[in-house]
């Protein structure tokens, strides 16, 4: 089935003349438009535009494809400044991608107070910086950044991966090998525990002990449970141990429900960024989700 996004993209090509154009016209990134483009001429089955320098320059196919289109999408254009009129005020919608655990803590309990229509999507990170640079997402929170030149990031706050327990977990033997720093030991009692992990992410775990020992994990978690919150309910009151960010427990932590058993022989910490578009039309809505972001995170 066409996209009607692949449309808007090659009536914005034919009449900018460039891929450039296209893309600041749409607010979206220039490798977008041209996504928009490949799938288009994919499904037709021909090129719609030859390269000719920095020139795109259409095809007779592409002239008559633009010729049958380019009336149902004014009158589509029409019909959404008509509808704009009837409602007083057009309210925009703005795509925010983010860990299913950071919009939980974070989030969650502001969206209905947002003045803007909001769309939440889960994913793995590098997904995400993909799909900000393609215009699917507006803003993206972020512990790693990408390397395109349409995207920005601006560190806003951090996270430190610690070990933790339930608050009935006995680590006084731990506790002991641990002022001893020997890290064999160490590693042996963490070995014998019973551990909490996820079903899709097992990146704080590897990391957290590729740091500390030198060495790939070789066990896998005995509990599976769906997300890292998942983690924090289980832990609470009981036995047991995690790898997890420290702003995600931070709260059950002060009420002695779990404790933070060891922070490695070096801290593992992240720095949280927000990736946004550098050329967007929503820069009002994302500095709104931006500053609510920023007062959680230093309340937490």
């Amino acid at each position: 089935m066409v996209n009607l996004e692949w449309y808007r993209s090659f009536k914005a090509i034919y009449k900018t003349g460039t891929l450039t154009g296209a893309a600041e016209s749409l607010f979206i990134s220039q490798p977008g438009v041209s996504l928009h483009l490949s799938s288009l001429e994919s499904y037709v089955g021909y090129k719609l535009f030859e390269r000719t320098g920095r020139k795109m320059v259409p095809t007779e196919k592409g002239k008559i494809l633009y010729n049958f289109v380019v009336e149902p999408l004014s009158k589509l254009e029409d019909a959404e400044k008509h509808f704009q009129k009837s409602t007083e005020k057009h309210t925009p919608t703005i795509s925010v991608g983010m860990c299913f655990e950071t919009f939980q803590i974070t989030l969650e309990q502001y969206i209905s107070t947002l003045p803007f229509n909001v769309i939440i999507r889960f994913g793995e990170y590098p997904e995400m910086l993909d799909q900000l640079d393609k215009g699917i997402l507006d803003l993206i929170i972020t512990p790693q950044k990408g390397n395109s030149p349409n995207i920005m990031h601006e560190a806003f706050s951090s996270e430190t991966i610690v070990l933790v327990g339930g608050a009935n977990t006995d680590d006084n033997q731990f506790n002991a090998v641990v002022k001893k720093n020997d890290l064999s030991a160490i590693e042996i009692w963490l070995k014998e525990q019973k551990w909490y992990g996820t079903a899709g992410d097992m990146e704080h775990l590897l990391r957290f002990w590729q740091l500390n020992f030198g060495k790939h994990a070789d066990f896998r978690p005995n509990y599976i449970v769906p997300n890292l919150n998942s983690i924090v309910r289980c832990l609470s009151g009981g036995k047991g141990l995690a790898i997890i960010p420290d702003f995600l427990c931070k709260k059950e932590v002060e009420e002695g429900k779990i404790k933070v058993i060891w922070e490695g022989k070096e801290k593992l910490k992240n720095t949280l960024y927000f990736g946004t578009r550098k050329k967007t039309q929503y820069t009002t809505e994302i500095e709104l989700i931006k500053k609510l972001f920023k007062e959680v995170m230093v309340s937490i």
